[in-house]
């Protein structure tokens, strides 16, 4: 354990900024369930699930041998110089889920690789060169991703793409003016900025794509309004363009449906999904029709380690344990206690200044009671709080104004009232430090 921990000392000279400054580096030596176990002998409830990636829970019985009994049959592929049945009964599964006609996949590694692959096949099929993005989408840090991603301007910085693409402003509820449905005034919005966009910057006859996150989540858990994502698909039909969902965050249950496409109705062309696809193993999919997929030949796109034989196996168990245990539907049961009970922690702390919600996707939005900004600083330091009193929390959001709470979908309500205690306790503690600085 010494060894261990001088190694944790060390860590900002082993591992690159951008790894190992992260919030908030807690030392664990175990996970089980909705828990982690740390090297301080505490245990922590995780409303992280590892980043909306341990939908099933942390090493879930089914989930651990599954790895176990996949790895006595194949370690590695690579698909195409051999076939393995796990990739081809996941794919077959896969389509049972997934809405309307998306039932054929190329298989990578990560959320990422995913949105890649999804814009190659976008512009290949349409022969069409520019895509269209939502300003405070997060899609990757990758060169291609990196393009249709601003969430925040600094992951961008130094790194604009050579690639061109436009930004048109996501769904604004909170700015709907008073008495005006938000509905109507999103979906209006919407119909202004891309004919203003096609009237001055680009025509959509050059438009290969339209993505987009059907929920914003590292730009701050924004859920627009189902007019509004609609009036996106028929944009996009009117104009033959095709329509990418960025569905690596919200899908396999998150949102209270296996994927917000269904929550909103709308099936896209393209859809990328990765995070709760295989209960932590690195795994992820760019999704499409057969007759779609079936226009991007051989040798178009590739992948050395995509697909592989384990994570596709826990890929499997994955599905079964979200389909025995009931989990979408927990995700949707829970999720809305979860809100409720948070809504009442809004009318006692005017810190708060906004709870959005999606299933077990929850973003609490941190403000200034006095001025109304968005506090990024009382985030950072009321999850430290929460992570004290034994509750892990992230965050989002431009300026990290959002307490990300995303616990796995096998959380019950004893145990959000659990952490929603700890988060409570955190807020006074803030909110006492605040107060004895006056």
């Amino acid at each position: 354990m010494s060894h261990w921990l001088d190694l944790y000392e060390r860590m900002g000279d082993l591992l690159a900024p951008s790894m190992a400054k992260d919030h908030p580096n807690l030392p664990i030596v175990k996970e089980e369930g909705c828990y982690y176990y740390g090297v301080d002998g505490k245990q922590y409830l995780d409303f992280t699930s590892g980043i909306a990636v341990a939908n099933t829970g942390h090493r879930h019985p089914k989930v651990v041998q599954s790895i176990k009994d996949a790895a006595d049959q194949l370690v590695h592929g690579p698909s195409g110089v051999i076939m393995y049945e796990s990739i081809l009964r996941l794919a077959d599964e896969l389509g049972k889920v997934l809405p309307g006609n998306l039932d054929c996949f190329f298989f990578a590694n990560s959320g990422t690789e995913a949105i890649e692959g999804a814009l190659k096949l976008a512009k290949f099929v349409t022969k069409r060169p520019y895509v269209v993005s939502f300003t405070g989408c997060f899609h990757g840090r990758s060169m291609g991703a990196l393009g249709v991603t601003t969430s925040k301007s600094k992951y961008r910085k130094f790194l604009q793409p050579s690639h061109l693409s436009y930004q048109i402003p996501y769904a604004d509820v909170k700015g709907c003016p008073e008495g005006v449905d938000p509905e109507v005034y999103c979906v209006e919005q919407l119909e202004k900025d891309f004919n203003r966009l096609f009237k001055h910057q680009v025509t959509p006859e050059e438009v290969a794509a339209v993505i987009m996150e059907p929920v914003l989540g590292e730009g701050g858990y924004i859920i627009p309004p189902k007019a509004w994502v609609k009036k996106v698909r028929e944009i996009c039909d009117e104009h033959g363009i095709l329509l990418i969902f960025d569905e690596v965050q919200t899908g396999f249950g998150r949102t209270g449906e296996w994927f917000a496409a269904q929550y909103f109705d709308v099936t896209p062309d393209i859809m990328a999904i990765a995070k709760g696809i295989a209960s932590g193993l690195p795994l992820s999919a760019t999704v499409a029709s057969k007759e779609l997929m079936q226009q991007w030949p051989l040798g178009m796109h590739g992948t050395t380690f995509g697909g592989n034989p384990i994570a596709c196996s826990v890929a499997l168990t994955t599905l079964e344990i979200l389909h025995e245990e009931k989990l979408v539907e927990n995700s949707k049961e829970v999720g809305a206690y979860a809100r409720q009970q948070l809504l009442q922690l809004k009318e006692k702390y005017s810190i708060i200044s906004d709870v959005r919600s999606a299933g077990l996707m929850i973003g609490i939005e941190i403000s200034n009671p006095q001025t109304g900004e968005l506090d990024g600083q009382a985030v950072m330091k009321i999850l430290d709080y929460a992570l004290e009193e034994g509750v892990l929390f992230y965050l989002c959001g431009n300026v990290g104004e959002v307490i990300r709470m995303i616990p796995p979908l096998t959380v019950t309500k004893q145990q959000i009232d659990d952490g929603l205690e700890m988060l409570e306790k955190a807020i006074q503690r803030f909110l006492a430090e605040q107060l004895s600085k006056q």
